[in-house]
């Protein structure tokens, strides 16, 4: 009997290990909120010697597989992007082109449309979303559950608005997404409350809903509040990051050696406003550990990066684990970090601007993609992508075909990230700027940022305000913009008609 247990017990361990051997690689999206790429000291030791704070489980990432240094966010603000990304569709094809959307606002995904979740589903993933969401969320109302309560700004006048917070009817779970936990709007805004599986996930067992007030956040210590609204009585900002990374870790482990694989689209919270850092991670100190609650914020999400990195080690699968990591939008600016500024950290590195304007500095963010089993280690590129390029990526990955006109913007990586010869990313790019409505087109590096009418929102309805040659001037000194210079006037319309076109000539998928 003793014999025949050890040929079991080494029958399984065969065949589990030639099972691990086998499968399909796990996938990881990790995307940060409002992390420029001088954030990154990988990517800031590219361009200076003064590194403020390093980010060593990043920069570990970094030198595991690929670095993009001409990645570009879909926009340069959050909510848009994060639809994008979602979807692999620009965002002028949303039901909701522009601003940002609140955590009751309407979802602006379609019922049938694919998703980064229903894509892994299609090749037989186990889904996990963890984080922000911010891409609309459907409560019920207080009064009459079978229908949704949709925002109408009504809860800027009053914060006690007859919604039901205490679950969610359409979410992550709706999207493809067996498990999710989520912020509907992050940590700045309402609801102020987290959801496992969508139903809300008290902090403390005595947890009710109240609403939180400008007075429970000064109580708190935290100096940065959006608005009053329906919340956990026990909301505390600093709580959501250690407790985001507790459940990236545990999903990892619950999943890492089951038959199917895993896929965990992971939107951490930081290093969005308000800056409240806990006081450590994983016995981490973080509050109070650098210049600003700024960079503990950064600190705190390389952090995060690392603890899920040490479990795929632990768990013995991060060589067949791709990780996708980056951000929805540029970095902050002066007016927003000026803490982080005085210190000499340059969130948006060499680049003009920050976060929610056209420039350089509102959307380059840092993309790195890990996959020790099949990229090669310490590599680095400069052909021009974009985030809605991760859609087609993971569908070459899993080996699914998808239909162009259903992630009309995304572009496979793969070839790129094996090397193959002649590999090719966009021919150019289609940016979408931030609250002042801009719209960016990058054909070659000659940028061309056109103003949107804003009363009208019409992506068609444009005037060109500036034009840069991105190739010889990087940081889009306002000396080298040549929008009223008659010699570029041929460029500029050249632009304009490419720009046009694409919009015309392509379908609005978010039109019903």
């Amino acid at each position: 009997m003793k014999t025949l247990s050890i040929i079991i017990a080494l029958f399984s361990i065969a065949f589990g290990s030639f099972a691990q051997k086998n499968k399909q690689p796990n996938v990881i999206v990790i995307l940060a909120d409002d992390l420029g790429t001088g954030d990154i000291s990988h990517y800031r030791k590219m361009h200076s010697d003064t590194i403020i704070l390093e980010t060593p489980n990043i920069d570990l990432l970094a030198n595991q597989g690929m670095v993009f240094t001409n990645a570009h966010s879909p926009a340069a603000l959050c909510a848009t992007s994060r639809y994008a990304i979602m979807t692999g569709n620009s965002c002028y094809r949303s039901t909701a082109g522009w601003g940002v959307w609140g955590g009751y606002s309407k979802p602006v995904i379609r019922e049938n449309q694919l998703t980064l979740g229903r894509l892994m589903k299609q090749a037989n993933y186990n889904t996990a979303f963890i984080g922000k969401w911010h891409i609309g969320t459907g409560f019920p109302q207080k009064d009459n559950p079978e229908h949704l309560f949709i925002s109408n700004r009504q809860e800027k006048r009053n914060p006690r608005v007859p919604v039901d917070i205490t679950k969610i009817k359409i979410g992550p779970k709706q999207l493809g997404f067996d498990y999710s936990l989520s912020l509907p709007a992050g940590i700045q805004n309402v609801p102020y409350a987290i959801y496992e599986n969508h139903e809300w996930l008290k902090l403390r067992e005595n947890s009710e809903i109240k609403v939180i007030d400008q007075d429970y956040y000064t109580k708190l210590g935290v100096d940065h509040f959006n608005k009053p609204g329906w919340g956990d009585s026990n909301w505390d900002p600093s709580e959501m990051g250690p407790l985001l990374a507790k459940k990236g870790v545990e999903y990892i482990a619950k999943h890492a050696k089951q038959e199917k694989p895993f896929f965990m689209y992971y939107c951490s919270q930081a290093v969005h406003t308000p800056h409240a850092p806990p006081a450590e991670i994983n016995g981490v100190k973080i509050k109070g550990s650098t210049p600003s609650k700024h960079l503990d914020m950064v600190k705190e999400l390389d952090e995060q990066v690392g603890l899920l990195i040490r479990e795929l080690k632990k768990q013995g699968i991060l060589n067949n684990t791709v990780i996708v990591f980056t951000s929805d939008n540029g970095g902050l600016g002066p007016d927003i970090v000026p803490d982080s500024y005085k210190a000499g950290h340059q969130p948006s590195d060499i680049y003009r601007g920050a976060k929610n304007l056209p420039y350089e500095g509102g959307h380059r963010v840092p993309f790195i993609v890990s996959w020790p089993k099949e990229i090669k280690k310490k590599q680095s590129c400069d052909k021009p992508i974009i985030g809605m390029d991760i859609m087609a990526t993971l569908a070459a990955i899993t080996q699914q075909n998808i239909e162009k006109t259903v992630a009309q913007d995304s572009h496979n990586l793969m070839p790129v990230l094996k090397n193959e010869k002649g590999a090719k990313t966009h021919d150019f790019l289609m940016i979408q700027g931030g609250a002042d409505k801009e719209y960016i087109i990058n054909d070659k590096g000659w940028k061309l940022i056109m103003q949107v009418n804003k009363k009208t929102k019409d992506y068609l309805d444009v005037q060109p305000i500036g034009l840069f040659n991105i190739n010889n001037n990087i940081t889009e000194e306002e000396s080298g913009n040549f929008i009223n210079n008659p010699e570029y006037k041929n460029k500029v319309d050249a632009l304009l008609r490419k720009y046009k076109k694409t919009i015309k000539s392509q379908v609005y998928l978010g039109s019903h």
